[in-house]
């Protein structure tokens, strides 16, 4: 364990680029150290802290804080301090205590392990400088974190999550169409935002019946493993620490939003928890009006204010109404959005300009009434010669100028800013849906069982709508399953899609089991089966033996509950064993195959009980909502208004024979109305700018080809890395491969589990089988391995012997690899300008730089190991030629660093003045630009230019090259 004071200074070996840390505080157990390059404390175990004690020796050069520098001649120890005495460079003999080092300093660590004989194998140097090129190409990237995940490369969801997830604590409405991926942009914005520290600590609230869902997309896709927070959870956290607030430990937290507003202590402490990003799912079912505020909306709206970011997801604006949507919006920005009435006048002014761009999308020429519109813009800085260009008469120059007309109008102009909401009819790529209904007769002990609870009025609705629980319920003898009709229906459908993969959804895992039992046992069909009781990794493999198209089950039978969270796309047949009496949830139900990437038309196999409930629901969703064979966005609002009807028709089914048709009949013609008030009440300026078809396929095939070029080159990286570190590494099947513990492994590899793991780095592949592990350069497994290579001394000294063309036998040079690192704090991410730079040099003894003739592979290409004892042999007898080599390294990496300066500040000038211009001018026609934000990219300019200037030059590997 190392010895700790405080004053002393340590350097971090997986942080180096924070510089000096200094020891504040010593515990039993953690020491806390700042650092002040950074303006970062950290506090770490005692035990296995990542530290290396900052001590120079004699003939060493330090820097102070104030500038000047000293060559050290003694250091003296006093109370575990050092102080060092040397000369300064005029000459002057001069003490410096550690406390007065720069921040910046670094240890020149490859130097001394090579004049002390600790000299790594060739293999080890190779893999470091190509974990170094990788790691800084991806600092680099603005597609670094939204295309890693576990889900398929859409135009529409990557423009939203570039859109926003590189933003300062982005504030924002995400309110698609059913089925277009609410929830996959929300985990790639907060993945980029998490990979990028731009956020640590995030809180997602959703609805009880969607704790799961979330918990599995979170992992399955993103590989964010969120802690499930309830009253259980925090009593333990409790009682293993007194006095412990339990929202502060862990850093991802998932829970339920009624927990939340029914437990005022937990409320409390969530509070005061400090998170940095909030994400709110069904913000819809917030109830809030001018007169009347919901205990949930509350909780919302404060944490929503004392957290910098948050993500709602929540219906579409028109299913919201214009007072709901209000409301969402007042939750995000309430200064922007403080009066109702405001902001209706506000949209009414939108139209004109919604009008304008439509036309000048359709390429036509304009109306008087739009070229009056569009002139009204002029006074907004570059519009006028635009317009000008558009009138001209030049069909090359007015197409370009309609298009960035289009943008400059999107961006100033309507909420696209803060909300994003696309179509079905505008994403397209669905497929059709076909129902196939299938009524079949009530057996006669569901009719006694019936009669009985109609008798006694003691049943709830969701009974009535199973009734082989309700059966069971009444202790009957004979299995449900013996007596149903929908179970040989069943039987029968499977054999005759005997090619088809088959998706059952019903309402509890009790039927789900029951279900797969029966047909093992009368069919010996092996049934995959998916219910909530199962675990994670239980559920994974039933998901891929349902997926495996050789050897699988033709039918996967789920509950309603651990369905979520499962898209089955390639299934194209969905039986609803029974109904859902909420008409999102059917659609959820339906959305599990009615996805993008579903290939083929859906079919929606209906089998109901005759003159039961589960008849009435059926056909009040069929010939009421339409709901089987079209997506219904206006279905929950229809229910609201028409539940107590439709209550009644389910609790007397026999009793009036009229009542049915006339709800059917009042339920079409108000989802009519209601469709109509939808489709009136678009935003077609939103939709504009909810996905800017160009960008958004720009944005995709580059994203794409990234993604192809990438996976070979992954799978070369790992051999190697796996190898380097003993990881066995085996062929499972096409795309396909296992790793596990080797025998020759020193350390344990983090994320690799005993007994192994399978992964993939083929997209297709992934998506298909959830069991296996999707490697990409975003995958944490892979980028610890690339940490492990890089925070590590491996590989920073070599020794190669190289027979090569232009190297005269005999000659002695020195490979240095230089790093010039900015203090990238995680406000300021100065490393996405200035990643830290690789300056390769190759000297010889007349200080003659080769980098440019002697090119890395072909060093590589031509090398021979050295053996260690030879090599331990040529560093003593070449001690003072290779110091002389090492300092002409230094000399001619320095000669680079204006160039690579002046490529940064080019960087930024390029990435953020221009984005803080075109942040000024929106904020002068559009008060949907925050001031905050506008000021924070400000800061961030100062900070990062300032970083970049302090810039220092650091050693961070060298091969001694022997020319044979």
């Amino acid at each position: 364990m190392h010895h700790f004071t405080p004053g002393q200074r340590w350097i971090s070996d997986t942080e180096l680029q924070m510089g000096l840390g200094t020891v504040l505080s010593v515990e039993p157990r953690t020491v806390t150290l700042l650092f002040l390059a950074t303006e970062e404390v950290r506090t770490y175990a005692r035990q296995t802290a990542p530290l290396s004690r900052a001590a120079f020796a004699p003939g060493d050069r330090v820097q102070s804080h104030e500038g000047w520098s000293l060559e050290v001649h003694s250091v003296i120890e006093r109370d575990g301090l050092l102080t060092y005495r040397g000369r300064r460079e005029n000459g002057d003999e001069a003490e410096l205590p550690e406390g007065e080092l720069d921040n910046l300093m670094q240890l020149n660590r490859p130097a001394d392990r090579l004049f002390t004989g600790q000299i790594d194998p060739d293999r080890w140097f190779v893999l470091r400088q190509r974990t170094r090129d990788k790691a800084a190409e991806l600092a680099s990237s603005d597609l670094h974190g939204l295309t890693g995940a576990r889900t398929s490369l859409i135009p529409h969801q990557l423009y939203i999550a570039h859109e926003i997830a590189d933003r300062y604590a982005p504030r924002v409405l995400l309110a698609d169409e059913v089925g277009l991926g609410k929830t996959i942009e929300a985990g790639l914005i907060l993945h980029y935002q998490l990979l990028s520290e731009r956020a640590r600590r995030v809180l997602i609230v959703v609805p009880e019946n969607l704790q799961h869902q979330w918990l599995v997309e979170m992992r399955r896709r993103f590989n964010l493993r969120f802690s499930l927070f309830d009253e259980g959870r925090c009593r333990a956290a409790e009682e293993s620490e007194n006095g412990v607030n339990p929202f502060q430990t862990e850093q991802l937290v998932l829970c339920d939003l009624s927990f939340l507003a029914e437990q005022p202590t937990r409320f409390e402490q969530a509070l005061e928890a400090d998170w940095d990003l909030l994400v709110v799912d069904e913000a819809h079912h917030l109830q809030w009006s001018p007169n009347a505020v919901s205990r949930e909306y509350r909780c919302i709206e404060q944490l929503a204010k004392r957290t910098t970011g948050a993500l709602l997801l929540t219906a579409t604006p028109e299913q919201l109404g214009k007072e709901g949507h209000f409301a969402r919006l007042r939750l995000l920005d309430p200064d922007r959005f403080p009066d109702f009435d405001r902001f209706v006048a506000e949209e009414q002014d939108y139209e004109p300009i919604a009008a304008a761009v439509g036309e000048l999308l359709a390429g036509t020429p304009l109306s008087e009434v739009a070229e009056a519109t569009l002139r009204g813009t002029v006074n907004e800085g570059d519009n006028q010669p635009l317009l000008d260009a558009l009138t001209s008469g030049d069909i090359g120059t007015s197409g370009s100028a309609r298009e960035e007309l289009v943008e400059h109008l999107l961006d100033r102009h309507g909420t696209g800013r803060v909300l994003f909401r696309n179509t079905r009819a505008a994403v397209k790529g669905f497929p059709a849906r076909q129902l196939h209904a299938i009524p079949l007769p009530l057996p006669e002990a569901y009719a006694e069982t019936f009669s009985a609870v109609q008798t006694t009025g003691s049943r709830e609705t969701p009974l009535l709508l199973c009734p082989e629980r309700l059966y069971q319920s009444e202790g009957a003898a004979t299995p449900w399953t013996r007596i149903d009709p929908r179970v040989q229906w069943l039987i029968a459908t499977l054999k005759q899609l005997r090619s088809e993969k088959v998706v059952v959804i019903t309402a509890t895992m009790e039927t789900a089991g029951d279900l797969a039992e029966a047909l093992r046992i009368t069919a010996g069909i092996q049934a995959a089966l998916f219910h909530e009781g199962m675990s994670l990794l239980e559920r994974d493999r039933s998901a891929a033996f349902f997926a495996d198209r050789e050897y699988g089950s033709p039918i996967l039978i789920c509950s309603e509950i651990g369905s979520e969270g499962r898209n089955l796309q390639f299934a194209h047949h969905l039986v609803l064993f029974d109904l859902p009496l909420n008409p999102d949830l059917l659609e959820q139900r339906i959305g599990r195959l009615d996805r993008i990437g579903q290939s083929e038309t859906i079919h929606i196999h209906v089998p109901y009980l005759e003159e039961t409930p589960q008849s009435v629901l059926f056909h009040w969703y069929h010939e009421g909502l339409g709901a089987f064979e079209h997506t219904c966005p206006t279905g929950h609002s229809v229910f609201v208004q028409v539940e107590p009807a439709l209550q009644e028709a389910l609790h007397n089914v026999d009793a009036d024979t009229e009542s049915l048709p006339a709800l059917i009949a009042a339920t079409r013609q108000l989802n009519e109305r209601l469709l109509d008030t939808l489709h009136r009440g678009r935003d077609r300026l939103l939709e504009y700018s909810s996905c800017r078809p160009q960008r958004a396929e720009a944005l995709t095939r580059r994203a794409r080809t990234d993604a192809a070029a990438s996976e070979a080159e992954l799978l070369n990286y790992l051999e190697e890395l796996f190898d380097a570190f003993g990881v066995e590494l085996e062929e499972h099947s096409e795309n396909a491969f296992i790793i596990r513990p080797g025998a020759q492994m020193q350390e344990p590899f983090p994320g690799l589990p005993e007994d192994g793991l399978t992964f993939t780095c083929h997209r297709a592949t992934a998506l298909a089988n959830e069991d296996m592990e999707f490697f990409t350069w975003e995958h944490p497994l892979v980028l610890r391995g690339m940490e492990m290579v890089l925070s590590s001394e491996r590989g920073n000294t070599a020794i190669t012997a190289v027979k090569h063309p232009k190297i005269t036998p005999g000659t002695l040079l020195l490979e240095g690899i230089y790093l010039l690192e900015s203090a990238s704090s995680r406000a300021v991410q100065s490393g996405r300008y200035l990643p830290p730079s690789r300056i390769r040099v190759v000297v010889d003894p007349q200080r003659v730089d080769h980098a440019s003739e002697l090119s890395e592979s072909s060093l590589n290409t031509n090398s021979t190991a050295v053996e260690s004892e030879t090599a331990r042999e040529i560093v003593n007898a070449y001690r003072q030629p290779l110091r002389d080599l090492l300092r002409h390294s230094e000399t001619a990496a320095r000669r680079r660093i204006p160039e690579l300066l002046e490529q940064a500040g080019h960087r930024i000038h390029q990435i953020l003045d221009r984005e803080i211009d075109r942040m000024h001018a929106l904020r002068q026609v559009n008060p949907n630009v925050r001031e905050e934000e506008l000021h924070y990219l400000e800061r961030q300019r100062e900070a990062a230019e300032k970083a970049i200037a302090s810039a220092v030059l650091r050693l961070d590997a060298q091969r001694v090259i022997v020319a044979t």
